[in-house]
């Protein structure tokens, strides 16, 4: 296996070297771009380059992200130059306050942001690139934009919508009160959800003033809103069920962004390696867990799905040690023995790029076989890695692709404070 390792390993300097990867893509309309954590900086940067080439020499529509709605649709209207959309990515990405911020206000995400909106300025407003979130967890923001929407377009129509939602007033815009209510008594807002959701849709054409995008957005909130009550009910009783919702309403959100953008339509998704790598060549299917590179696998024909995993040996990463805890610069220390990570520094030693043939061991002999994969979250304890972040993978089944970056650094996030390693805290006294 090590021979074949190293020769099918390709040299990954510059945005030129993704040249293999470019035509191993061909014409797929379903390009997913991993990670192997929400803080390293060289897994958004290499992502951008991958997404500037497949929109400007293959034409993709848009880019989708581990992100909430309402926070991401802001960003796609500034870089689309809708009127009042914000005077720089800068400002529109700061006022994301859902922790993890740093998940998508961060410099890297800036100088995407930037890029897009430029590259609109000489685009038709119907082909423009768009940039979107596909996550579930915005309800009450969700919500508030329906009604918001409602109240120009049918006021009436806000009255009752103002009325269904009222029945999350009592949990006061805390969803894990909302979810613990729930486990308690045999009651939920579901019934609510579902109502407004179809309202909407029944008079959507009764609209037309407001647009298409406006309706759709109107719509996509409305849509969050209901995924979002069942994802909170559904994960205070533990299990898969609430890992499955939320990874099905990405893909059924993805799904509504192809047919807004037409038959020709091609998308881009930028999601953590659990939700992109195929969940059925790992221990997430022994738990009944599915995730969305799977589901669209399933849904779609193999040319149309490329599947591109990312992974690091070393290095640092923002991340917390509890959830909802200040963000901090943490140490990524080299990979465990024996696994991917460590495999791919002991026989490369270098970033790389990797495109397997679609074969069992993807046309390097012995890597049919599952290896510890590392996979790091919001969440991270990097003095017990020997116990956990590692995923049990078939590589070269997981994914197409695979990117290695053998030493990697942190994220370069917008909001304060940031504890970093060895350092006093820093602050950003002009916003640079």
């Amino acid at each position: 296996m090590l021979a074949d390792l190293r020769t099918a390993a390709r040299p990954l300097r510059t945005p030129a070297d993704l040249d293999p990867l470019l035509d191993a893509i061909g014409d797929a309309r379903y390009v997913l771009l991993g990670e192997a954590s929400h803080g390293t900086s060289e897994f958004y940067t290499w992502r951008a380059d991958i997404s500037r080439r497949l929109i400007t020499e293959k034409g993709f529509s848009f880019i989708a992200v581990e992100g909430d709605w309402p926070d991401c649709y802001r960003v796609n209207r500034y870089v689309k130059h809708l009127p009042d959309s914000g005077r720089s990515a800068e400002d529109v990405l700061h006022a994301f306050e859902r922790w993890p911020t740093w998940m998508w206000a961060n410099r890297e995400v800036i100088a995407l942001a930037e890029w897009l909106r430029e590259h609109n300025r000489r685009i038709a407003s119907g082909r423009q690139a768009g940039f979107y979130g596909l996550d579930v967890y915005s309800l009450w923001e969700s919500m508030a934009a329906v009604v918001e929407y409602l109240e120009r377009s049918d006021p009436e129509a806000a009255t009752a919508a103002r009325r269904a939602y009222s029945c999350f007033d009592p949990y006061h815009e805390d969803a894990q009160e909302y979810a613990r209510a729930t486990a308690l008594v045999p009651t939920s807002c579901e019934r609510e959800t579902v109502s407004m959701l179809n309202a909407l849709r029944a008079k959507a054409a009764e609209y037309p003033r407001d647009g298409h995008d406006a309706r759709f957005n109107a719509e996509q909130n409305a849509l969050v809103a209901r995924n979002a009550e069942r994802y909170y009910r559904t994960m205070i009783r533990g299990g898969p069920t609430s890992w499955n919702v939320r990874d099905y309403h990405m893909v059924e959100t993805l799904e509504r962004l192809m047919m807004h953008h037409g038959p020709l339509a091609k998308a881009i998704v930028w999601e953590h390696n659990t939700h992109v790598g195929d969940a059925r060549f790992t221990d997430m299917a022994n738990h009944g867990m599915v995730n969305v590179g799977q589901v669209v696998r399933e849904n779609h024909d193999a040319p149309d799905v490329t599947l591109v995993g990312f992974g690091t040996h070393r290095g640092t990463v923002i991340a917390a040690s509890e959830w909802g805890a200040p963000m901090r610069t943490m140490e990524v220390p080299r990979a465990r023995d024996g696994s991917w990570e460590d495999l791919l520094h002991r026989e490369i030693g270098a970033n790389a790029l990797l495109l397997f043939d679609g074969t069992g061991d993807g046309g390097i002999r012995d890597l049919d076989q599952p290896v510890d994969h590392r996979a790091i979250g919001v969440v991270y304890h990097s003095h017990a890695e020997r116990w956990g972040n590692y995923v049990p993978t078939v590589v070269p089944r997981r994914y197409d692709a695979f990117l290695h970056i053998d030493e990697t650094r942190a994220v370069d996030p917008l909001h304060m404070p940031v504890s970093r390693i060895n350092e006093l805290p820093e602050t950003y006294p002009t916003g640079m």
